[in-house]
C-alpha cells in the first residue's frame, strides 16, 4: 500500500510520534492505521501523545557561540530531576549550536537536521519525551551577531558546560583584542543576569513602558500640589532614576557597585585603544512566564491509590 502524506500525519496526530517514525510504522504494518500505532506502542515512540498535555516548565536553557555569533535556547521538561540527565544536556547543547545556524529562528531551528540521525530537531523532540518518559518543549530560541568583535556568554546557576537555569549572550562590537572583550563581555553578562534590564539603551527602551511610568510618576509629583514647572522638573528627574534601573548602560555595576556600566565600557575602550559598542544582549531565564501547575500533593497521592 502506498504511503502517503495525509496517512502520515493521521498517524502523527493520534500517536505524538515524529514523522520519520511515522513512516516507517506504516511501512512495516503496510499503511494499516491501527497496526502501526501498536507498532509505535511496541517501541516506545507513541508515549509522547499521552505526556504532551504536561506542563512542562523545567529543564535547561542552553548557550552556544561561534565567535561573532552566539544563539540561546530554552528547552522545558517536566521534572528538575530531568535536567541532571546526561542525554538531555547534550541535546540542548546541541539544539543551541543549531540555534546558531538557525538565526534565533524557531521554526527554522525545529525543522534543521538533528546530527547523526533522520529526523530534524522537532522530531528529535518527540524521541526524547518517548526515550527519557517525560514532556518536553522546545520553547525558544534567540539570536545575536556583530560584524566585527565577539559574543560574550555566562551561564548562572550552571549544571554543566554552557547549560543552566539563567543563560545571558552580550554582543560587543569591536577591533580590541580578544582576551579584553572576552573578559568585559562576561562580565557585563554576569550583571545582566543579575539586574534583568529591559533593554540595552534609553532608545531601545519599549515606549509603552516609559509613558507607564511616567503617567505613575505624573500622579504622585500632582499630589504634592506643587507648580506644574516644578512638577515637570520633578518627573524629568524620577525618569533619570528610572532609566537607571531598568536601562543596562544607564545601570551601576554590580561588580564594583560604582560605576555605571557606560563609564566601564569607555575605560575599557581607552584601556584598550580602540572603541567597544555594546550592540545589543540576550537573557532567558528558565521557565519565565510559564504558568506552573499548582497540585495538591495529598490528594494526588490520594488519588493514585484509589487506581
Amino acid at each position: 500500500m502506498a504511503i502517503t502524506a495525509a496517512l502520515v500525519k493521521e498517524l502523527r496526530e493520534t500517536t505524538g510520534a515524529g514523522m520519520m517514525d511515522c513512516k516507517k510504522a506504516l511501512s512495516e504494518t503496510d499503511g494499516n492505521i491501527d497496526a502501526a500505532v501498536d507498532w509505535l506502542r511496541t517501541k516506545g515512540l507513541a508515549a509522547a501523545a499521552k505526556k504532551a498535555g504536561r506542563v512542562a516548565a523545567e529543564g535547561l536553557v542552553g548557550v552556544a557561540v561561534n565567535g561573532t555569533a552566539g544563539a540561546v535556547v530554552e528547552l522545558n521538561a517536566e521534572t528538575d530531576f530531568v535536567s541532571r540527565n546526561e542525554d538531555f544536556q547534550t541535546f540542548v547543547s546541541e539544539i543551541a549550536k543549531l540555534g546558531v545556524v538557525a538565526n534565533g529562528d524557531i521554526e527554522t531551528l525545529k525543522a534543521t537536521p538533528f546530527p547523526g540521525t533522520s529526523r530534524n530537531v522537532e522530531e528529535q523532540v518527540t524521541h526524547m519525551i518517548a526515550k527519557i518518559g517525560e514532556n518536553m518543549n522546545l520553547r525558544r530560541v534567540a539570536s545575536i551577531s556583530v560584524e566585527k568583535g565577539l559574543v560574550a556568554s555566562y551561564v548562572h546557576s550552571s549544571i554543566a558546560s554552557d547549560l543552566g537555569r539563567i543563560g545571558v549572550l552580550v554582543a560587543l562590537e569591536s577591533e580590541a583584542d580578544t582576551a579584553v572583550l572576552e573578559g568585559l563581555g562576561k562580565q557585563i553578562a554576569m550583571h545582566i543576569a543579575a539586574t534583568n534590564p529591559a533593554s540595552a539603551t534609553v532608545a531601545d527602551l519599549d515606549p509603552e513602558l516609559v509613558e507607564r511610568e511616567k503617567a505613575v510618576l505624573t500622579d504622585q509629583a500632582k499630589e504634592s500640589g506643587r507648580p506644574d514647572e516644578i512638577i515637570a522638573k520633578m518627573i524629568e528627574g524620577r525618569i533619570r532614576k528610572y532609566y537607571e534601573q531598568v536601562v543596562l548602560l544607564e545601570q551601576t555595576f554590580v561588580i564594583d557597585g560604582e560605576s555605571q556600566v557606560k563609564a566601564v565600557i569607555e575605560k575599557a575602550a581607552k584601556d584598550a585603544g580602540a572603541a567597544i559598542t555594546l550592540k545589543g544582549f540576550l537573557r532567558f531565564e528558565l521557565g519565565d512566564g510559564i504558568e506552573k501547575e499548582e497540585k495538591d500533593f495529598a490528594a494526588e497521592v490520594a488519588e493514585q491509590l484509589k487506581k
